[in-house]
Formats: structure tokens, C-alpha cells, sequence
């Protein structure tokens, strides 16, 4: 039996990255999925290739009326939602915090901090209901250290869904519901090369070039993949996490954990030679 027999979970930004892949996992786990995202065919030839427990719902997480509709088919056609992964994201706008336009500022934080919002008010009832229940809200390492995201919007609209899923989660524990963030670190997704520019079809194509840049990023001397995203929500969402809520996971070798120690090493022994100390000792 799958770690997610007889589930029904959502998965929003689904149609490509770290969404795919968790929703592609919790199908091969066991679970009836529903793919949500804006782009209608690449949502479709995805739930397609995943067969007849996967199906896709066009959804805006920024719009209210699409959130609502993406729980209500899951809710109507099977009944309940045992989890949510609110991973629909984007870049934010890049520069000086001098130099942003208010605009686009607002539409990023509609996304990534409003869809997040959006799916755990509208989720929340279902489960509470239930009296079970697993939201999982993609944050990032951005949140807890700045200079790690090209936009610092995008940096605080993540430390923003992490406190948000913090306090949900003391709300939503007293009905046996659960929340936890997941913060990736260096994956290799689309996402960076849309922030800096390139179309969203194109950065998802060329993405593996990030691969051999990412691996210098953090201690465990490879980059992160899209299934160590998907195997922490598989993970969240299983029976295996019932007593875990509240969390803000990182996924990320160890990237925001401290200095490097190579790095650090050589600039102390650069640091010894510099006032004529011995190497050694």
C-alpha cells in the first residue's frame, strides 16, 4: 500500500517544477490529485502522462473565485481534502527597494503570500470538518536570510507565509488539522531565469544549466533536486507527520546553516600567514 492510499490532495503551480513532481509522488504513493495552475496545457498533457488519479483545475492562486472553485471540485467529486500544497509561486521585482514599482510589488505578494492565503482559508473549513488534514505552504530559504533571492519582495512575502503557516497551524492544531512550511534552497527549477528575465517556457527548458552552479551553493556538494521538494511533501502529507505541525522545514544541504568550511579554513590560514603565524596549530 502507498504512503497516501485513498488521499485526495491539491497541488497548485503544478504544471511544471517542484509542483509536478510532488504531484506525480503522491499519485505513485497512492493518492487522487489535482493538479491546479494557469497554464490549461501543459495542466492537462500532465495529468494525462499521470493517469486517472491526477486531473487539472485551471487555477489563479491570486483569484479568489478560482481558489474556491479548485476546492470545491475536489471536495464535490470525492468528497473531502486530506492535503493542500500551496506551491504556486513566481519571482518578484528585482532592484533597489528605491526603485520598485508599488505595482508589481503587490501583484508578487498577491501570488505568493495572497494564494497561500486564499488556499488555507478556503481549505481550513474542509478540513476542520474533518477533523484531519495537511496544508503544506512552499516557503523558502529566502525567509529566514536575506541575499538569498534575486527580489527582496519575493525574500518578504516568503518570511511571510512562514509566520502565517505558524500561526494558522496553532488555529487549525485544535481541530487535528495540520500546517508546515517546506523552504527550498538551491533547486534547480525555472524560476531564478524568470526572475532574471527569460521566458517561463524557456527558463523551464534550460534549467539543468543551474545544475553545476547550485552544487557550490551548500555543504552536500550537489544541487537540489525537484524530488527532494516532493519527497518532504509526500513525507507532510503522510500519516508518518501527524505529530508535526507548525514547522518550517529547510530543504537545502546545509546552505543557510553557516560558513562553508573549506572556505573558511583558507581564510584562516591566509589569516595566519598574513601576521606570520604558523600554519599548523
Amino acid at each position: 500500500m502507498g504512503r497516501l492510499e485513498g488521499k485526495v490532495a491539491i497541488v497548485t503551480g503544478a504544471t511544471s517544477g517542484m509542483g509536478k513532481r510532488t504531484a506525480e509522488r503522491y499519485v505513485e504513493e497512492g493518492a487522487t490529485v489535482i493538479l491546479a495552475g494557469r497554464r490549461e496545457a501543459e495542466g492537462e498533457a500532465a495529468a494525462r502522462e499521470m493517469g486517472p488519479r491526477a486531473h487539472f483545475v485551471r487555477t489563479d492562486v491570486a483569484r479568489e473565485d478560482d481558489v474556491k472553485r479548485m476546492i470545491g471540485f475536489a471536495v464535490d467529486r470525492y468528497g473531502r481534502l486530506d492535503c493542500l500544497f500551496n506551491n504556486a509561486g513566481g519571482p518578484g521585482p528585482r532592484g533597489s527597494v528605491a526603485t520598485i514599482p508599488l505595482d508589481a510589488a503587490e501583484r508578487s505578494m498577491a501570488v505568493n503570500f495572497g494564494g497561500v492565503l486564499l488556499g488555507m482559508k478556503h481549505a481550513a473549513p474542509i478540513m476542520i470538518r474533518q477533523r484531519s488534514g495537511s496544508i503544506i505552504n512552499n516557503a523558502s530559504v529566502a525567509a529566514s536570510r536575506a541575499g538569498y533571492s534575486s527580489s527582496v519582495i519575493y525574500s518578504a512575502a516568503k518570511a511571510a507565509v512562514v509566520q502565517l503557516s505558524r500561526c494558522v497551524a496553532m488555529e487549525l492544531g485544535e481541530h487535528n488539522v495540520r500546517v508546515n512550511c517546506i523552504s527550498p534552497g538551491a533547486i534547480v527549477t525555472g524560476i531564478l531565469l524568470k526572475a532574471l528575465g527569460l521566458p517561463h517556457d524557456r527558463a523551464d527548458q534550460v534549467s539543468t544549466g543551474l545544475t553545476e552552479r547550485f552544487a557550490a551553493q551548500q555543504p552536500i556538494p550537489r544541487a537540489g533536486s525537484v524530488d527532494d521538494i516532493a519527497h518532504m511533501a509526500v513525507f507532510l502529507a503522510s500519516d508518518e507527520s501527524t505529530f508535526v505541525t507548525g514547522q518550517d522545514i529547510i530543504v537545502d544541504g546545509g546552505q543557510i546553516s553557516g560558513r562553508l568550511w573549506t572556505p573558511q579554513q583558507e581564510g584562516l590560514k591566509q589569516l595566519k600567514q598574513a601576521f606570520g603565524l604558523p600554519a599548523e596549530g
